[in-house]
């Protein structure tokens, strides 16, 4: 990935995660699946970023579920989550 904003977003978002504690279990697999979601395109060259609508739809469900308990980490992945809509991931 050579996107310089998006590389240092998900790097922000990814030392958040360090700091988000969920209370109950599916918070605690959003959380995880975030993790590797973020893993993944980070890894991923630019040729290979091509849309994925479940993480798209992983990732609007971590916002819903932490919105009202992590309002910052929620504002850091929707910003996330429209970079990666922009560029058709």
């Amino acid at each position: 990935m050579t996107d310089p904003n998006l590389r240092e977003l998900l790097e922000k978002v990814q030392n958040e995660l360090e700091n988000v504690e969920a209370t109950d279990d599916d918070g605690r697999a959003k959380l995880r699946d975030l993790d590797t979601d973020i893993r993944d395109l980070m890894q991923r060259s630019d040729e290979d970023m091509k849309t994925d609508e479940s993480m798209l739809e992983r990732l609007e469900e971590t916002i819903e579920h932490f919105e009202e308990t992590h309002p910052q980490f929620t504002m850091m992945l929707s910003q996330m989550m429209t970079i990666l809509s922009n560029a058709g991931i």
